[in-house]
């Protein structure tokens, strides 16, 4: 299997029209706002879903260009492998955030705690539900001294460019 293909199931807009300056993680983006659009065909696919307070947003890096395997991540001056890292520049450029859910009206999610650029297509949505996620014993590798460095970051132009051995 070379490729595999998925198709939108909406775009989210937000108020990040640049990938400079847009914070690195949700927990960054506390009460930024924003408005998830679902396509017509898939509106019925939101039923029952107002009853959650936080989503899983699936989408996709549409801004992203190539990827590399060893980067600097925005909150460490070492490099690490990309998988270790929540790095925008992957080989399928899948994002993730888990966003918090203020209303649905119609196909127009609010959401709030935004992370994400204005016009990133949308691959799907999920409930967050904590009781899925064991969280007993978690161990957060490299990140264990700095996890609340994810307030004050925002994206940089680090990921822009790829050099000759595939890292930034």
């Amino acid at each position: 299997m070379d490729e595999i293909r998925y198709k939108p199931i909406g775009i989210i807009h937000s108020g990040f029209k640049k990938k400079e300056g847009v914070p690195i993680q949700p927990t960054g983006a506390s009460r930024i706002k924003g408005k998830v659009e679902i396509f017509p065909k898939y509106i019925l696919g939101l039923k029952n879903l107002e009853g959650f307070s936080y989503i899983y947003l699936i989408y996709h890096f549409h801004l992203s260009k190539g990827y590399s395997l060893f980067i600097k991540p925005f909150m460490d001056d070492k490099k690490h492998g990309v998988f270790a890292t929540h790095a925008p520049r992957r080989p399928n450029a899948i994002g993730l955030s888990v966003i918090r859910l203020i209303s649905i009206k119609d196909n127009i999610l609010e959401v709030e705690n935004m992370d994400i650029i204005d016009g990133t297509p949308l691959l799907d949505i999920k409930p967050y539900i904590p009781s899925f996620v064991e969280n007993k014993n978690i161990n957060i590798g490299w990140l264990s001294k700095k996890p609340y460095q994810v307030y004050i970051h925002r994206s940089d132009k680090r990921f822009h460019v790829m050099d000759e051995k595939n890292e930034v």
